[in-house]
């Protein structure tokens, strides 16, 4: 579900972004984004910021990767 295109992407994202998974779908959203009615009951897997502060702002690509099979597997075992 979650993939290193994602985890790029919440990096490339507002400093304030988060990744969350909603119906399925694993989306980047702004603060603003995130009070919208069509995202209410979204799983909220990890902001940008915490991302960052985990690793720094510069990833490899293996850090991206492990990072994404990490967070897959986070929301698999919740039942994202």
């Amino acid at each position: 579900m979650i993939s290193s295109d994602d985890v790029r992407s919440l990096l490339a994202a507002d400093p304030d972004a988060v990744l969350v998974v909603i119906g399925g779908q694993v989306r980047v959203l702004g603060p603003a984004e995130l009070d919208g009615d069509d995202v209410k009951g979204a799983l909220q897997v990890i902001s940008r910021s915490q991302l960052v502060t985990d690793t720094g702002e510069r990833w490899s690509d293996r850090q991206i990767e492990e990072r994404a099979a990490a967070l897959d597997t986070a929301v698999s075992e919740l039942g994202g």
